[in-house]
């Protein structure tokens, strides 16, 4: 199975489209704020959310659960593929319905490679994987820049230190971040 999780009006073939509005007819209404969802364990191979996560969780605990029920229901090797507004974008700052940054640096702390290593480093990580006994990986992570960030780098008139540099002093550098995880095997 491959759930295609808050679906909208961007419904996917060959998935199973959920969305907690019956108005975009989604294949399955559910609430993904309700745990536990209605899917079995290690049911799916793929899970694509797609400009839905910085809408989830306002609370920790719920956006917790969220991400353990992402666990639960992936297969291991299964694949999470995310897509979210940068936190520093006017796509993300511009949505009162956006409720929580959504990042590479927080996935990155649902890792039990990167909780461990960071213990052995000594450095303060919260380690969520090892805390909520979920593994991700993250395998690959893509920024997509404003238009006028790429065309500056396309042009060669920025190196990408400047732009990695721009990309942490200004907003509107990033419009979306793409991110695929992995479900490492308990």
């Amino acid at each position: 199975m491959k759930l295609n999780l808050g679906c909208g009006q961007n419904k996917l073939p060959g998935y199973l489209n959920v969305d907690k509005y019956d108005t975009c007819e989604p294949d399955q209404v559910a609430d993904l704020e309700v745990i536990p969802w209605p899917f079995a364990d290690a049911s799916a191979d793929e899970i694509v959310m797609t400009h839905v996560l910085e809408h989830l969780g306002r609370e920790t605990e719920t956006f917790l659960g969220i991400i353990k029920e992402l666990y639960r229901v992936l297969k291991p090797g299964g694949q999470l593929q995310i897509r979210v507004p940068h936190p520093r974008s006017d796509g993300f700052l511009g949505d009162p319905t956006h409720v929580r940054p959504v990042s590479p640096t927080i996935m990155s702390l649902f890792s039990k490679r990167n909780n461990r290593d960071w213990k052995e480093k000594g450095w303060p990580n919260t380690p969520l994987g090892l805390y909520l006994d979920v593994d991700f990986e993250i395998l690959n992570t893509n920024f997509v820049l404003m238009p006028r960030w790429m065309q500056k780098y396309q042009a060669g008139t920025m190196t990408v230190d400047e732009l990695g540099e721009a990309m942490e002093l200004y907003n509107n550098v990033v419009d979306e971040i793409h991110m695929v995880l992995a479900k490492v095997a308990a």
